[in-house]
């Protein structure tokens, strides 16, 4: 036995037999500061298990949550011309495109999609934040075209995640026109009769809110979402006064009647079904009806299925619609 035996080979082998542990294994939650396990956070949609905080959620985890099994089809979106200013402030308007695409690995800031939910077949669209701040470009507005339009084929209900930061400055008055482009795409759902359900999430802010995010036949929020024109510092700086507490959430805007929900993500999916389905007129969905959960064997089924669509009026705990009101 020398030193090389004793220290060298162990030192060489501890080496290369060494496990890296993963950078993500925890999220620290920006509402109250707790570490929560990466896993955790994923099997909760990315809401703290502690305080409630919704955090980020990207348009294809919303959706393998949202459908039935976690499966849908993409929409096919035209895709705009990709520079049409030539916008170029610290970098080129194509070079942020890329560094968005490759942190994301979308192609732009929405995703539609088909599937069914509570075996209800719908359309859906969602926002990406995390994509050049979700804001509204050219892209966003045939996405919302093609989304309308595919439900009226299919005659579907079109259901819409909002979160963006307002319109795309690189693109200029192009953006702003996807306002009233948008906006003739939900008459399109009006004039067919099928039901326009918007979901807004933090933050839904600018041209967005002033178009497509506010034309919904039931309007419903997050907690705690951020939904506005203009935010809450440059109104203060206008009007050089304090803003009430809780001003522009979902929750102030739900006791002044502009939304008719304000649902946690956790129960969203189910919340969904029901409105979805008694808007089309469609009995209640049972769980006869739904997909059988995975990893079960025997199942057992109440004798007596309690029907979702009363259970959202009659639930004490549940904000009432304006309807209700």
């Amino acid at each position: 036995m020398n030193w090389i035996t004793n220290y060298v080979r162990p030192r060489i082998n501890s080496i290369f037999s060494r496990r890296e542990m993963p950078e993500n294994l925890w999220s620290k939650c920006e509402g109250c500061g707790t570490m929560l396990f990466h896993r955790e956070l994923t099997e909760n949609l990315q809401v703290c298990t502690s305080c409630g905080h919704h955090m980020q959620i990207s348009p294809r985890e919303r959706f393998k949550g949202l459908f039935d099994g976690g499966t849908f089809t993409e929409v096919d979106v035209p895709r705009p011309h990709p520079d049409p200013l030539h916008f170029r402030d610290q970098k080129k308007y194509p070079d942020r495109m890329r560094a968005a695409q490759k942190s994301t690995g979308e192609k732009e800031a929405m995703l539609v999609a088909t599937g069914e939910i509570g075996r209800t077949p719908i359309v859906a669209a969602a926002q990406d934040f995390s994509f050049m701040g979700g804001s509204m470009g050219m892209y966003v507005g045939n996405a919302i075209i093609a989304a309308a339009e595919e439900a009226v084929k299919l005659k579907r209900p079109l259901i819409l995640f909002s979160a963006a930061g307002g319109a795309r400055m690189q693109e200029g008055i192009l953006s702003l026109m996807q306002m009233p482009r948008t906006t003739v795409a939900i008459q399109l759902l009006r004039e067919a009769g099928l039901p326009y359900i918007v979901v807004l999430t933090h933050p839904t802010t600018g041209g967005v809110t002033a178009s497509y995010a506010m034309l919904g036949d039931v309007q419903i929020a997050e907690p705690n979402a951020l939904i506005c024109f203009a935010g809450p510092r440059v109104i203060e700086q206008t009007i050089r006064e304090k803003l009430p507490e809780g001003f522009q959430r979902a929750e102030y805007l739900l006791d002044h009647g502009m939304l008719d929900r304000v649902t946690p993500r956790t129960a969203l999916r189910d919340e969904l079904i029901g409105i979805t389905r008694m808007l089309l007129g469609l009995p209640p969905a049972v769980m006869g009806d739904l997909p059988a959960p995975e990893n079960e064997v025997d199942v057992a089924v109440p004798e007596e299925i309690e029907d979702p669509s009363r259970k959202l009026s009659k639930d004490p705990g549940s904000t009432p619609t304006r309807a209700e009101k």
